[in-house]
């Protein structure tokens, strides 16, 4: 077998592997938790999950700036001196930006918020220095340390839940502790990966401010996107904490993980896309993206398949939570639009250097999620159509991106964006007012019917990737 090809099979089952036991760890949580504290209890130990996703923009683009600029190098070509003072000038940042942000935390009189907001700093402290290495780890595609680095995290993680469970412990707060020991032991395995970078002689070390400031300012555009990335989902959480509290947040939480597992395989995919795409021409981009794109969007839209047995199996093993289950129908289709967001559309936009498109984008849809959730909560004060927004945002903002890359990449896309979008109103809409099997028959009709009309493109493509894959 080619040697590009089977390099790439190589990463590619470094990432699956790593990102199914994250899954698998996931779903464990996902499912045991929940039916072993109170609802309440769960509550808070979503919100540290919640609060704790957004720890990784308080780097300011640090990271990001190193991901983007050193994407595509080889790691025995980096400058290790450089690194390694950048390193050290980030730990000495985030341990001070952590001790301030656990410091201000008592002035907050929720016992319970005070503990979350500081186990977040140390999360903070934690998530970003390794983030740092991670980042060097995957730009340079050294795919199997990153694989490692995740499995570790995930599987020390599930352990020490286990043997509090088995210990008759369930309180949240031992599972937040938990969480940061795992991400903790992880950061010393990412440190011995990077070894040659973090441990170098104090000598080398130069309070290189301007290459911090040139990682910061090529980083932030893509920093700021993130952020608003998540904030699109976050406004509508924390309208929905504010209104309906913590119970019904905990509660729409489990759908929205539930709905959002999928994508650790997808995220597998996107992780050794950028290296890859990074060294590979901006001529052959758009052959790639036609060859890429008809079958990936054949699988997500068969995985919403996969809604109908698990919702049987859910309510079955989490009734007091069937209240909130039912919403899994409507955001179900989440894997669909963050899938190719995630894997094809920002990957691109990263490699063409167009962090400001990425921003302007996502701005614009929080901008629209700001809009949706005063409507629908304060207007019609409805948890269903607060649901559906989530949904209507990331369809927006994956359709409006993709428009934009399509005029890049001089490709026409309109015919298979509506086809899409008409398959996902299907799903949604049989699967909220008919009855499962109906629903089932209806979705699976109309798929097989995407399938017929697409075959073309979508047996041509796959034609194609071994091609592209043995191409150097």
């Amino acid at each position: 077998m080619n040697h590009k090809i089977l390099q790439f099979f190589k990463n590619l089952s470094y990432t699956l592997l790593s990102n199914l036991i994250s899954l698998v760890i996931s779903t464990t949580v996902i499912l045991v938790i929940p039916k072993l504290i109170g609802v309440t209890e769960y509550g808070y130990w979503q919100l540290y999950l919640f609060y704790s996703s957004y720890v990784g923009f308080l780097h300011f683009g640090w990271n990001d700036g190193v991901y983007l600029r050193y994407g595509g190098e080889k790691y025995g070509n980096l400058n290790k001196k450089l690194f390694f003072s950048q390193f050290w000038m980030l730990v000495v940042f985030q341990f001070l930006l952590a001790l301030t942000i656990f410091l201000i935390s008592n002035i907050l009189s929720n016992s319970d918020k005070i503990f979350i907001i500081q186990m977040v700093s140390f999360c903070m402290f934690i998530v970003n220095i390794r983030c740092f290495l991670v980042y060097i780890l995957q730009c340079t595609n050294r795919v199997k340390e990153y694989a490692i680095i995740t499995m570790m995290e995930r599987i020390l993680y599930i352990l020490l839940i286990l043997i509090l469970i088995a210990g008759g412990i369930n309180n949240y707060k031992i599972m937040i502790i938990a969480d940061i020991i795992g991400k903790l032991i992880s950061l010393f395995y990412s440190i011995y990966c990077c070894k040659d970078i973090v441990l170098n002689k104090i000598k080398n070390f130069s309070l290189d401010i301007r290459e911090a400031l040139t990682n910061i300012n090529v980083g932030i555009k893509l920093m700021f996107s993130n952020i608003a990335n998540m904030l699109i989902i976050g406004i509508v959480r924390l309208g929905i904490e504010h209104d309906w509290g913590v119970k019904t947040f905990g509660k729409i939480s489990l759908t929205l993980s539930i709905s959002n597992m999928l994508m650790v395989f997808v995220s597998a995919v996107g992780i050794i896309m950028f290296p890859v795409l990074r060294r590979t021409e901006n001529s052959r981009l758009t052959y790639i993206y036609k060859t890429v794109r008809p079958p990936f969007s054949a699988v997500l839209f068969f995985l919403l398949i996969l809604y109908y047995p698990m919702d049987i199996a859910l309510n079955f093993w989490l009734p007091i939570y069937s209240d909130s289950l039912k919403y899994m129908i409507i955001l179900f289709p989440m894997c669909v639009y963050e899938g190719k967001m995630s894997l094809l559309i920002n990957t691109y936009l990263k490699t063409l250097r167009k962090e400001k498109l990425i921003l302007i984008i996502n701005l614009f849809t929080v901008l629209l999620s700001v809009v949706l959730t005063t409507l629908f909560i304060f207007l019609f004060r409805s948890l269903t159509l607060i649901v559906i927004a989530i949904v209507i945002l990331l369809a927006f903002r994956s359709v409006l991106a993709e428009i934009f890359l399509s005029k890049t990449l001089e490709i026409n896309l309109v015919r298979t964006l509506l086809q899409e979008i008409f398959l996902t109103f299907i799903y949604i809409y049989t699967g909220w007012f008919l009855s499962p099997l109906v629903s089932f028959a209806i979705y699976l009709v109309s798929y097989t019917v995407y399938l017929i009309v697409n075959k073309k493109e979508i047996f041509t493509s796959i034609k194609d990737f071994k091609i592209i894959l043995s191409q150097k």
